[in-house]
C-alpha cells in the first residue's frame, strides 16, 4: 500500500478535460460539396455494383464515409492573432478529401471556420507556410523589411496551390510526384517520391535529386544542396542531395534544422538548413558541367558514392554551421510546399512583380520538360544529379537549351547518430520535436517507435550563435511523447499506458486525469509484486517490460511496425496479469501539443484534450522561483522546481490565495527546516490539501474542541489589534497573559544539513533580498511584500545577519517584532553552507542607492539578476543617466553602475573606489532628457510601468517626460510620443487619414437648404466633399453652396424668354430653343471647374461603379416649367455638340478619386459602360485616372484592347492619362505605346497608320510628360521638327495644324524643362535659334533626320512657299522657349521676345502672339516679376503707351498717321500676358500686392467691355483678355475661396448672350474651380515642373464652341492636376476624430527680396509653398506648444506629390475662457491632466 500512497504522493492534476473532435469534421458533413464530391466518385462504381442502382449508391456510400474517415488527417497550432499580440486558442486546419477547412478560435467565442477550400482532386497534405518577399534594392538601402505572406498550401497530385490570407492565390505545377511537403523558413521544401525502377541504380547511372526547394509560388523549384564532412580534398564537398535512402522526419523553421534518416543505414541524422552562398553555387553548377562528358562518368558515379557514404555519416566531421542569414538578397524567402518550374518562353514570371496579384494561377508547362523522368534504363550514360542545368548532351534530367536552375538552399552537417552493433531497420522517428527544460536547455527528441524509445539530444548555440553544437544522446523508454512547450516540460506515454511529465531528461511526476482511471491505481491489491531490477514504481509496466523481450525480435522481423495500435501490445497473455485493460479505457497515444494543451487518444477511438498545468499562477511565487532559478546551478534548480512543481500540483491543490504559503513551505522543508516545529510556518493556512511534500498526519476533528484552540486565538493577529484598540482600553480590559512557549521548544530547532538547498541558503536569501527590493519599486505589489518579508527575516535571524534584520525592522516594525522564533545553526553546519562572491554584509538598498545619487555622495555599483530585477535596473540607469548626467550609462551593457549576479562561480568583478565619484557632463538637459525617454522606450518602458512605479523614484523620469512633451521633436517614433503623452505625434507616424474616415456621404448640406432639393443634389457630382472642413475654412457664410450651384451641370437650366405679342408660337419655340442653344454652351463648360472642385475628394467603393453625374442638356420654361430640348428638329444643332462635353464630364467624376484609394485593373475595367454613348465619358475617366497616378495599375492586355477598338476619345484620355502617371520616367514601354501615335517617331520605311489628328497630338503632349526634364536629345531634336512639320501632297497634316504645332513646342518645352543653354550634347541642333525661326518666319530650312523624303513634295493645296508660316508655327515656338528658359534670368533669349516698338514692326505679328511673348519673356526673367502695376505697364512698349487708348478713356482719340486699333489690341494683350506671368508667379501664394494689382486690371476690363471705345479693342479680345484676368487672379488665390474673385466669376457665369462662347465660360469656370481647388484643400505649386503643366492647362487661346481643337487641344485643360498640391492645414481633435481651430505660427526663409519673417495664422489655412518655410510652430495657451522645423526638410510632412493631405498634431495643454462655447466644452476634456491631443492635417 506504501507504493501507492507514494505514487498518488507525486501524481500531477491535468485540467480541463473536455472531448475533443476535429472541428472539420464537423464543417465538412455540413459542407455543401461533400455529398456531391462522394457521388461524382461512386458513379461507376454504383453501376458495376448491382442491378438496383439505388441499393449499389447506398451501399457504397456507406464504404465511402468509412474510407473518408481513415483518409482525414488535422493538425493544430497556437493561435496568430492580427495585430501579434498574444492569444490563447488553436487554428486547426483540416483535409478531408478534396477539402481543407481552416478552422481558429477567438478570445470570446469558441472555435469558428475561418476558411474553406475545395480542391480538383483528393489533397495529399496541407499546411500553413510564410513566404517573405524581399523588397526591391532600391528599397532595401533604407533597412526595410521584408514583407511576410501569410499562406496555406494544399498539396495535390499534380499541383499545390497556395492561398495567401491577402487573397492571392497561386497554382504551381509539379514537376514529379511529390511525397512529402515540409514548410521552412525559407519557402517549402519538397521530398521527391523515388519511383520503383529507380530504386536498383544500376552502376553508370546516377540518381536524380531528391529534395528540392521553392521560395515562392512564382519562383523556379530547385534542387537542394548538401555540404557534408571533409571531402577526397580534405575540403568539405558540395552536392546535390541524390540519395534516395534520405528521408526527411522533422523540419524546424526556428533553429532552421531538418533530421533525416538513412533507410540503409538506420541512422538519423541532422542537418542545418540556410540560404546557399553564392561560391556554392558555383561550385556546383561547374562541377556538374565539368562531370557531364562521357569519359567522367566512371569518376562521377564513385564520387557520388562517395558523397553518399559521407552522408551516412561515416565522417561526423561537420563543417561549421553556416550563419542562417539571408545569402543573397535576390533569394525570395518562402515556407510552404509547391513546386513550379519556368520554361525559357514565360523566363521572366519569376520577375514578375510580387506586389501584382496573379488573378488566375500561375501554371507552368516547362516542369516536364526540365526534369526528364523517363525510365529508359537501357542507355548507357545516365547522368548524375550534380549534371549541370546546360550540360551539352541530349539526355541529360535537364533540357539542354534551359538555363541553369540555381539552387538555393543548403543542408550543411551538424550530427549524426553513433552507430551501434545492435541497430535494426525500421527505427525510423516517428515523432521528432524540439523541447526545452526548465532551466532553458533545448533538447532534439525524437520517438524510436519500434524499441519503444524516446532519444533526446541536448543541442545549444556556439557562444558566436553561428552554429548548434549537439551532446550526448538519453534514451527514454516511451511509447509516445508530446512536448508541453508553455512550461518547458514534455509529456511521456509509457509502455504501461502512464503519462508522466519529464523535463529535459529529469522525471517530474506522474500525470493524473481526473475522470480517466490512473493505470497504476486500478490494480487488485492482492496481486504479488513481481521482483524486476527496473525501478519503476508503477507496476503494471514491470509485466509489461518483462514481455517485451520476446515482443522486440518480432518486430524486428516484421518490416513495418505495427506498434500504433497499442492493443497488439495487450496480448491475452497480459491481461491476466495487467486488470486495467479490463477498463477498455487507457491512452494510446498523444498528438497536437499546442502551447500547454496536449490531446490524447484513448483506446475506445475518442479523444479527450488535457492541460498541464502552469508552474505557478502568482506572480510573487513566479518571481522567486525565476530568482532562485537563475542563481542555483543547472541540476539544482532543476529538481528544485520539480519538487515544487509536483507539490503545487498534487491532485486537490491549493487554490491561489494559498500559493504562496504552500511554496513557503516547501522552500523551508528544502532547505532543510521542521515547518512543522516552526510555529509562523505550521501556522500558515493552505485552503485545501496539506501539501503533499510535507505529509503531515491528519488530525481528527473534534467536536469539543481544546485548549490549543483557545491559545490560537489569543495569539492572533486579530487579538493583538483588539487589545491595543481605545475601546478597550476605554472599557478598562485586562489584558490576557498568553502562556509562553516552552523554552525546550526553542532550543530543539535546528536544520537539516542533508537536504537540497541548504548550501545554498545565503544565495537564496540574497536573491530573495534583491526581488523584495525590486517589489518596492512596484506600488502594486504591497501585499506581497509583506509576506516575503516575513520569510526573509526568519532567514536573516538564523544567518545572524544583525544588519538586514535592523534592516527589515525599519521597513515593518510591526512585522518583524511579532516573529522570534531562530533555528540553531551551527559553526559545523555554517561552514558547509557556500557563501557566494557577491553576498554582502550591507543590505542593498534601492532606495538608499537613489538617495546617495540625488545629494551626489559617490555610489557602489547595485547588484542585480538580469531578467529578474528589471525595475531596479531602469531606476538605477535613468538616474545614472539623468541626475549624474553620465550617458554612457545606457549605451554599453557593462554598466559601473550595476553588476550583474549570476549561478557561475566566476568571481564577480566589483567597480575599484577610484570609480566612485559622482560626475556630470556639460550636456544640455533637453538632450539627456531626450536620451532617457528614448531608451525607456527601447527597453519596453510605458506609461502603465509610470504609473505603478512609487513617486519619489518616478520623479525624475516625470520630469523627463515633461521636458520632452513641451519640447518634442517631431520624428520620434510612436512608442516615445504615447510615453510622453504626445499621442497626437505618434498619429504623424500612422495613415490616419481625415479625408478617408469622412468619406461615407454624410448630410450634404447643413439644415439651411429646405429639404425638397437634397434628393436632387446628390446626383450633382459634388456631395462628397468634406463639409467638416469646409465649413471651418469658410464658415461665416455659404459660398460653398453658392460654388455648388454655379457649377452643377445635371439639373435643367431655366429658359427665361417672354413671348413678343407679334411672335407666333413656333417663333416662339425656336427662341426658346436658341436660348436654351445658349446656355448649353455654358453647362458643358461646368464640368472642368467642377472637377477642380471636387479634386480628390472621393474614395470609392471597390464593388461598386464609380457614379458619373449626368450631363443635361435641356431646359425648364417657366412659367408652367416646360420642357425645352434641343433634339425637337425646329432648330439647327451642330453634330457631335456634347461629346467633348461628356469627355470632361468623365474626367471630373475621375478626378474625385483620391490618389491613396485602393484600386485595381478589375475595377477599372467593371467601370466601362455597356452603352456606347457613355464611351466619352469612360474615355475621360481613363485621363482622370492617369492624372491622379491610378492608370499604371492597368494591366498592359487591357490598354491595348482599349486602343485597337479605334474609338478616338478613348485614345486621347488613355495616352494622356498613361504618360501623366509615367510624369517624367523615360518609360520605354509607354514611349513605344506613344510612338505608335506619332509618324515623326516611326521608321521611314514603316506603313502609314491612320492616326486622327487629335489622337497624335495627345501622343506628341504624351511625349513631352514622360520625357519631362530629361533633355533627351533624339525626343527633343524629332520634337522641334514637327513643330514646323509641314503640310503633306494628300491633304495629310493640312487640318487643326496649329493645335499639333502648339504641341509639338509645349512637349518639347518640357522635355528641356528648365534646362536653358545647358542643354547638353544638343548644340548642333541650334534649338533657341531654330525656335526663334519659327516666331519670326524666314525661309525654311531643309529638313534634316530621316523623314526628309516625306516632305519632298509640297502640299498642292495649301501654298506656303519655302517660307515658315508663323501664324502655325508661333505660339509652339514662343513657349517652347520660355520653358526651355524657365526661371533662367536670360537676357539675351529675354530680349527676342520684346514686344515690337515701331508701328511698322507691329502690323507684323497678331496681337494674340504679343500676349504669348510677353508671357514667355516674363517667366524666362522669372525674378524680375513684381507684384504691381508699374511693372505691368513697364512690359508695354514706348509707342503703345503714348498713343493707345488707356483703359478708363470715354472718348476715342483721333490720329491719322497710327492704326488706333492695333495699338489698342497690342496694349490689352501685353497687359494680360504680363498679369498671366504675374499668376504664374504667384501662383497659390495668396500674395496681396498681386491680388490687387490683377484685381485691379480686371476691373479695368470689365468696365472697357462697356465703355465706348470696346469696338476699337473689339469685343473678342477684350474678353479673352478679362478670361486671361480672371484665371490668373484664381492662380493667385489658389484653393482659397476668396470672395471678391467669387463674386467676378458669378457675374460672368449670368453673361450668357452676345460675344460669350463655350471657351470663355471655359475659362470662367475653371477660375472659379481654380480658386476652391479640392474644396479649399489643394493649392498651385510653382515648380518648373507645375508651370508646364498649368502652361498646357491654361493656354490662353480658349475653343470658340464645344468641339473646336483647332489651336489648342481640349483634354489638355485638365493638366493643371499635376500643378495642384495638398497643401490646407487642418487641425483635428484626436478623440472625436473632428476638425477644429488652432493658432498657428509661420515663419518664412529669408530670400532677396524679404528677410526672415513670422507671420501668425488660424488653422485650418492654406500654407504657403513648405521650400519657403523655415519652421511651423503651435502658438496659443491652449495647446502644447509643437514645433515643425522644415529647414531640417519637409521628407516627414510630404508624402507623394498629390497624396495624402501631409500631416501634424498638436495637443492641448491650458484652456483659456472666453472663445465662445468650444472652449468650455474643451475645458470640460481637459481635465485628465495630460490635456487634449489635437492633429494637424495638411
Amino acid at each position: 500500500m506504501s507504493d501507492h500512497s507514494d505514487e498518488r504522493a507525486t501524481m500531477i492534476a491535468a485540467g480541463d478535460l473536455q472531448e475533443f473532435v476535429p472541428r472539420g469534421r464537423e464543417h465538412c458533413r455540413r459542407h455543401p460539396s461533400a455529398l456531391t464530391l462522394q457521388l461524382r466518385r461512386l458513379q461507376p462504381a454504383s453501376e458495376l455494383c448491382s442491378s438496383d442502382g439505388a441499393a449499389g449508391l447506398v451501399g457504397s456510400l456507406r464504404e465511402v464515409t468509412i474510407h473518408e474517415r481513415q483518409r482525414e488527417s488535422w493538425q493544430l497550432r497556437k493561435g496568430i492573432s492580427d495585430v501579434g499580440e498574444e492569444v490563447d486558442y488553436d487554428e486547426e486546419l483540416y483535409v478531408a478529401s478534396n477539402m481543407v477547412i481552416w478552422s481558429k478560435g477567438s478570445k470570446n467565442q469558441a472555435s469558428t471556420v475561418y476558411k474553406a477550400f475545395t480542391v480538383d482532386s483528393p489533397v495529399l497534405q496541407a499546411l500553413w507556410c510564410d513566404f517573405t518577399i524581399p523588397q526591391e534594392k532600391s528599397e532595401k538601402a533604407d533597412g526595410s523589411d521584408e514583407i511576410v505572406e501569410k499562406c496555406i498550401c494544399i498539396l495535390q497530385n499534380s499541383c499545390i496551390n497556395v492561398h495567401s490570407i491577402e487573397g492571392k492565390d497561386y497554382i504551381a505545377a509539379l514537376p514529379f510526384q511529390v511525397a512529402n511537403v515540409w514548410p521552412t523558413k525559407y519557402g517549402l521544401l519538397f521530398e521527391r517520391s523515388s519511383s520503383s525502377h529507380e530504386v536498383p541504380p544500376s552502376p553508370p547511372r546516377e540518381p536524380l535529386p531528391t529534395m528540392f526547394s521553392m521560395l515562392h509560388p512564382l519562383d523556379e523549384i530547385t534542387p537542394l544542396v548538401c555540404k557534408s564532412g571533409a571531402g577526397v580534398f580534405g575540403s568539405a564537398r558540395v552536392q546535390y542531395v541524390a540519395d534516395y535512402t534520405l528521408r526527411i522526419v522533422f523540419l524546424n523553421a526556428e533553429p532552421s534544422i531538418v533530421m533525416t534518416y538513412d533507410t540503409v543505414q538506420s541512422l538519423h541524422t541532422v542537418w542545418a538548413l540556410r540560404r546557399v552562398k553564392p561560391e556554392e553555387q558555383n561550385t556546383v553548377l561547374k562541377f556538374s558541367e565539368q562531370m557531364g562528358t562521357p569519359q567522367h562518368v566512371a569518376t562521377s558515379s564513385s564520387l557520388t558514392t562517395h558523397l553518399r557514404s559521407l552522408s551516412k555519416g561515416d565522417s561526423p566531421v561537420g563543417s561549421p554551421f553556416q550563419n542562417y542569414s539571408s545569402i543573397h538578397s535576390q533569394s525570395r524567402s518562402v515556407s510552404s510546399p509547391s513546386t513550379q518550374s519556368r520554361s525559357p518562353s514565360i523566363s521572366n514570371m519569376a520577375a514578375l512583380s510580387r506586389s501584382h496579384s496573379p488573378a488566375l494561377g500561375v501554371h507552368s508547362f516547362s516542369g516536364v520538360q526540365r526534369f526528364n523522368f523517363s525510365s529508359n534504363a537501357q542507355s548507357p550514360k545516365r547522368h548524375n544529379i550534380t549534371h549541370s542545368p546546360n550540360s551539352t548532351s541530349s539526355d541529360s534530367f535537364l533540357i539542354p537549351e534551359t538555363e541553369p536552375i540555381v539552387p538555393e538552399l543548403c543542408i550543411d552537417h551538424l550530427w549524426t547518430e553513433t552507430v551501434t552493433n545492435m541497430r535494426e531497420k525500421n527505427s525510423q522517428a516517428s515523432k521528432v520535436f524540439i523541447t526545452t527544460d526548465l532551466c532553458g536547455q533545448k533538447f532534439l527528441c525524437f520517438l524510436v517507435e519500434s524499441q519503444l524509445q524516446l532519444r533526446c539530444v541536448k543541442f545549444q548555440e556556439s557562444n558566436d550563435k553561428s552554429q548548434l553544437i549537439f551532446g550526448s544522446v538519453t534514451n527514454i523508454q516511451a511509447k509516445d511523447a508530446a512536448p508541453v512547450q508553455g512550461i518547458d516540460t514534455l509529456l511521456v506515454l509509457e509502455g504501461s499506458g502512464n503519462l508522466v511529465l519529464y523535463s529535459g531528461v529529469v522525471r517530474v511526476g506522474k500525470v493524473f486525469i481526473p475522470g480517466l482511471p490512473a493505470p497504476s491505481l486500478t490494480m487488485s491489491n492482492q496481486m504479488p509484486r513481481p521482483s524486476t531490477p527496473l525501478d519503476s514504481v508503477s507496476t503494471p509496466s514491470k509485466p509489461l517490460n518483462k514481455h517485451l523481450g520476446p515482443l522486440e525480435e518480432g518486430v524486428l522481423l516484421s518490416p513495418v511496425p505495427e506498434l500504433r495500435d497499442s492493443s497488439k501490445l495487450h496480448d491475452s497473455t497480459y491481461v491476466e496479469d495487467c486488470t486495467f485493460q479490463q477498463l477498455g479505457t487507457f491512452v494510446h497515444a498523444l498528438r497536437d501539443p499546442v502551447h500547454n494543451r496536449v490531446t490524447l487518444e484513448l483506446s475506445n477511438n475518442t479523444m479527450v484534450r488535457i492541460t498541464i498545468p502552469e508552474i505557478a499562477t502568482s506572480e510573487l511565487v513566479k518571481r522567486c522561483l525565476q530568482g532562485i532559478k537563475a542563481i542555483l546551478p543547472k541540476e539544482v534548480a532543476v529538481q528544485m522546481l520539480v519538487k515544487w512543481y509536483n507539490a503545487y500540483n498534487a491532485p486537490g491543490g491549493p487554490s491561489y490565495h494559498s500559493e504562496w504559503n504552500l511554496f513557503v513551505t516547501c522552500l523551508m522543508n528544502m532547505m532543510g527546516y521542521n515547518t512543522e516545529r516552526l510555529s509562523w510556518t505550521r501556522n500558515l493556512d493552505f485552503e485545501g490539501s496539506l501539501s503533499p511534500v510535507i505529509a503531515p498526519k491528519k488530525a481528527r476533528p473534534s467536536e469539543t474542541g481544546s485548549d490549543e484552540d483557545w491559545e490560537y486565538l489569543l495569539s492572533s493577529d486579530y487579538h493583538r489589534n483588539f487589545e491595543s484598540h481605545p475601546v478597550a482600553k476605554a472599557l478598562r480590559l485586562d489584558p490576557l497573559e498568553v502562556s509562553a512557549p516552552k523554552d525546550d521548544f526553542l532550543q530543539t530547532l535546528s536544520l537539516d544539513s542533508s537536504t537540497l538547498l541548504f548550501t545554498h541558503i545565503p544565495a537564496i536569501f540574497f536573491v530573495l533580498h534583491l526581488i523584495y527590493e525590486e517589489l518596492k519599486l512596484n506600488s502594486l505589489m504591497g501585499e506581497g511584500i509583506r509576506s516575503l518579508v516575513v520569510l526573509l527575516v526568519q532567514l536573516a535571524r538564523d544567518l545572524k545577519l544583525e544588519a538586514y534584520i535592523d534592516y527589515y525592522y525599519r521597513d515593518y516594525p510591526a512585522l518583524v517584532k511579532t516573529s522570534r522564533q531562530t533555528c540553531i545553526i551551527d559553526e559545523v553546519q555554517t561552514g558547509f553552507m557556500h557563501h557566494p562572491s557577491f553576498f554582502s554584509a550591507e543590505p542593498p538598498s534601492i532606495f538608499q542607492w537613489l538617495s546617495s545619487c540625488l545629494k551626489g555622495e559617490g555610489v557602489q555599483p547595485y547588484p542585480y539578476l538580469p531578467g529578474i530585477c528589471e525595475r531596479s535596473k531602469l531606476v538605477v540607469l535613468s538616474v545614472a543617466l539623468y541626475i549624474l548626467g553620465d550617458e554612457s550609462a545606457v549605451s554599453d551593457e557593462a554598466s559601473h553602475y550595476l553588476y550583474k549576479i549570476t549561478s557561475g562561480q566566476r568571481k564577480q568583478q566589483i567597480e575599484q573606489d577610484d570609480n566612485r565619484c559622482s560626475f556630470r557632463h556639460s550636456t544640455s538637459v533637453s538632450s539627456l532628457a531626450e536620451k532617457l525617454v528614448i531608451w525607456m522606450t527601447n527597453v519596453g518602458f510605458t506609461l502603465r510601468d509610470l504609473e505603478s512605479l512609487p513617486f519619489g523614484v518616478a520623479l525624475p523620469i516625470r520630469d523627463a517626460i515633461y521636458y520632452c512633451r513641451e519640447q518634442p521633436a517631431s520624428d520620434w517614433p510612436e512608442a516615445v510620443c504615447l510615453l510622453i503623452g504626445r499621442q497626437d505625434l505618434s498619429k504623424q507616424a500612422c495613415e490616419g487619414n481625415l479625408q478617408k474616415s469622412k468619406s461615407s456621404v454624410g448630410p450634404v448640406l447643413s439644415s439651411d437648404i429646405p429639404s425638397g432639393t437634397e434628393s436632387e443634389e446628390d446626383e450633382d457630382g459634388m456631395n462628397d466633399m468634406n463639409e467638416e472642413v469646409m465649413s471651418l475654412i469658410w464658415s461665416e457664410d455659404l459660398r460653398v453652396q453658392e460654388v455648388r450651384r454655379l457649377l452643377q451641370s445635371a439639373r435643367p437650366v431655366r429658359v427665361n424668354v417672354v413671348q413678343m405679342p407679334e411672335a407666333s408660337d413656333h417663333e416662339y419655340i425656336e427662341e426658346k430653343e436658341n436660348r436654351l442653344l445658349q446656355l448649353c454652351q455654358r453647362t458643358m463648360a461646368l464640368p472642368v471647374g467642377r472637377g477642380m472642385f471636387t479634386l480628390f475628394s472621393y474614395h470609392p467603393v471597390p464593388t461598386e461603379q464609380l457614379p458619373i453625374p449626368k450631363l443635361n442638356l435641356t431646359g425648364r420654361a417657366p412659367p408652367r416649367n416646360t420642357t425645352v430640348d434641343l433634339n425637337s428638329g425646329n432648330i439647327d444643332v451642330p453634330p457631335n455638340m456634347a461629346c467633348w462635353a461628356s469627355f470632361h464630364n468623365g474626367v471630373a467624376a475621375g478626378l474625385k478619386i483620391a490618389p491613396a484609394s485602393q484600386i485595381d485593373s478589375a475595377w477599372i475595367v467593371y467601370n466601362k459602360p455597356k452603352i456606347a454613348e457613355l464611351a466619352n465619358e469612360y474615355a475621360g475617366f481613363l485621363m482622370a485616372l492617369g492624372l491622379n497616378g491610378h492608370l499604371t495599375k492597368l494591366a498592359t492586355l487591357n490598354i491595348h484592347d482599349y486602343l485597337t477598338k479605334g474609338h478616338e476619345m478613348t485614345s486621347i484620355g488613355l495616352l494622356l492619362g498613361v504618360s501623366a502617371a509615367k510624369l517624367g520616367t523615360m518609360d520605354m514601354a509607354i514611349t513605344r505605346l506613344l510612338s505608335i501615335h506619332i509618324p515623326a517617331l516611326l521608321p521611314p520605311t514603316s506603313t502609314e497608320l491612320d492616326v486622327p489628328h487629335n489622337v497624335q497630338v495627345a501622343a506628341v503632349i504624351g511625349i513631352g510628360l514622360v520625357y519631362q526634364g530629361t533633355a533627351h536629345r533624339h525626343t527633343a531634336e524629332v520634337l522641334l521638327a514637327e513643330i514646323g512639320r509641314p503640310p503633306g501632297p494628300e491633304m495629310e497634316y493640312c487640318t487643326d495644324r496649329e493645335s499639333y504645332s502648339l504641341a509639338s513646342g509645349l512637349a518639347l518645352g518640357m522635355v528641356c524643362l528648365g534646362h536653358g543653354s545647358n542643354l547638353i550634347g544638343m548644340s548642333d541642333l541650334n534649338v533657341p535659334e531654330q525656335l526663334y525661326q519659327y516666331m519670326v518666319g524666314g525661309h525654311r530650312r531643309f529638313q534634316a533626320g530621316m523623314h526628309r523624303e516625306k516632305h519632298k513634295s509640297p502640299s498642292y493645296q495649301i501654298k506656303e512657299g519655302d517660307t515658315i508660316n508663323v501664324d502655325v508655327t508661333c505660339p509652339g515656338a514662343t513657349l517652347a522657349l520660355a520653358m526651355i528658359y524657365l526661371k533662367t534670368n536670360n537676357r539675351s533669349i529675354a530680349d527676342w521676345l520684346q514686344a515690337p516698338d515701331t508701328m511698322y514692326l507691329l502690323d507684323f505679328v497678331k496681337p494674340e502672339f504679343l500676349l504669348l511673348r510677353t508671357l514667355a519673356r516674363c517667366l524666362i526673367l522669372w525674378d524680375d516679376i513684381l507684384p504691381n502695376s508699374k511693372w505691368v505697364n513697364s512690359n508695354v512698349p514706348q509707342i503703345i503707351r503714348e498713343n493707345s487708348i488707356s483703359l478708363h478713356a470715354t472718348e476715342l482719340p483721333s490720329s491719322e498717321d497710327l492704326s488706333l486699333e492695333t495699338l489698342a489690341q497690342a496694349h490689352v494683350y501685353i497687359i494680360a500676358g504680363a498679369c498671366l506671368s504675374l499668376g504664374f508667379r504667384f501662383a497659390g501664394s495668396e500674395n496681396l500686392a498681386a491680388f490687387k494689382c490683377l484685381y485691379k486690371y480686371a476691373t479695368d476690363f470689365l468696365k472697357c467691355l462697356s465703355a465706348p471705345t470696346a469696338s476699337i479693342t473689339g469685343h473678342y479680345n477684350l474678353e479673352t483678355c478679362l478670361s486671361v484676368l480672371l484665371l490668373s487672379l484664381a492662380m493667385v488665390m489658389a484653393g482659397s475661396g476668396n470672395l471678391k474673385v467669387l463674386q467676378l466669376c458669378r457675374f460672368m457665369h449670368k453673361k450668357t448672350g452676345g460675344e460669350m462662347n463655350y471657351g470663355f465660360h471655359l475659362a470662367h469656370h475653371m477660375a472659379l474651380g481654380l480658386l476652391f481647388l479640392g474644396g479649399g484643400r489643394y493649392s498651385l505649386s510653382t515648380s518648373n515642373s507645375s508651370i508646364a503643366a498649368l502652361l498646357c492647362a491654361l493656354y490662353p487661346h480658349f475653343p470658340v464652341h464645344s468641339t473646336d481643337n483647332r489651336y489648342h487641344l481640349q483634354a489638355l485643360r485638365h493638366l493643371y492636376v499635376l500643378a495642384a498640391e495638398p497643401r490646407l492645414l487642418t487641425p483635428v481633435d484626436v478623440d472625436s476624430n473632428t476638425p477644429c481651430y488652432a493658432l498657428i505660427e509661420v515663419t518664412y526663409k529669408g530670400t532677396q527680396w524679404y528677410a526672415e519673417a513670422t507671420e501668425e495664422l488660424m488653422a485650418p489655412t492654406l500654407l504657403p509653398e513648405l521650400h519657403l518655410l523655415k519652421q511651423i510652430r503651435v502658438k496659443g495657451p491652449r495647446y502644447w506648444e509643437l514645433l515643425i522645423d522644415l529647414s531640417k526638410g519637409t521628407n516627414h510632412l510630404k508624402k507623394d506629390h498629390h497624396s495624402t493631405p501631409l500631416k501634424l498634431w498638436i495637443p492641448t495643454g491650458m484652456v483659456f475662457l472666453g472663445a465662445g462655447s468650444s472652449s468650455l466644452k474643451s475645458l470640460a476634456r481637459t481635465c485628465n491632466g495630460f490635456g487634449k491631443l489635437y492633429s494637424l492635417y495638411m
